[in-house]
């Protein structure tokens, strides 16, 4: 099996072209960011302060997180729902790294994302597949970009799917999720030893999605 991994920062565009170059190679896509974000919603839905660690803990044995492809794209449920919108709101956001900073939250997802990567060809991404998840993977790319081009890529986002979205507020975001991120004491950001950075700044995505098939094509030849 040929286990891919792309780590990098928030909105580096790491789904999509981690989405686009799977399909292209006939490998299967998993969003770990995803994952998180609907392990996020579970506790908002439970009303449970995302700090309180033994509460969140408490419920993850209830916690229902699959990954479907319907129509060619994937859909996240979330204890049988469809909640792949809704995820991708502000407040989940906010509350996604806080709750994916418990240590038992990430063993949980972890778990859930190894066996993934048991049994098919994938591209994973996300933030520590490449140092924790997969530290074996065949190929590591740590994918990123400027915090500003990241922002305006994530705001232009927002607004074609209709969402209320402030420039400046998701500048602002997206530094403290970098901030956050990085200085985080359970598996920070950061590129794992042997990854192969690329830095999408100045590229369009096509070039982006070419430029990680050829990464990876390059790699396990």
């Amino acid at each position: 099996m040929i286990n891919v991994a792309i780590d990098g920062p928030s909105g580096a565009g790491k789904s999509s072209i981690s989405r686009e170059a799977a399909k292209r190679l006939g490998y299967i896509y998993v969003d770990t960011g995803a994952m998180y974000r609907a392990a996020a919603l579970f506790v908002m839905q439970h009303r449970i302060d995302p700090n309180d660690a033994e509460k969140v803990g408490s419920i993850l044995p209830m916690l229902d997180i699959e990954l479907r492809y319907e129509d060619g794209e994937q859909k996240v449920y979330l204890c049988g729902e469809n909640v792949s919108r809704v995820i991708r709101t502000r407040e989940v956001t906010r509350c996604a790294p806080i709750v994916s900073a418990i240590p038992k939250v990430r063993q949980c997802l972890s778990d859930m994302q190894q066996e993934m990567a048991q049994n098919n060809n994938i591209i994973m991404d996300g933030r520590d597949i490449g140092t924790v998840v997969l530290p074996h993977a065949d190929v590591k790319i740590f994918l990123t970009a400027s915090a500003e081009v990241r922002a305006q890529r994530r705001y232009k986002e927002m607004l074609e799917k209709g969402m209320e979205a402030n420039y400046e507020d998701v500048l602002a975001d997206i530094k403290e999720r970098d901030y956050y991120d990085e200085h985080k004491p359970i598996s920070p950001l950061r590129p794992a030893r042997d990854s192969i950075l690329i830095d999408t700044s100045e590229i369009d995505y096509e070039h982006s999605v070419q430029l990680v098939v050829d990464t990876i094509q390059s790699c396990i030849r």
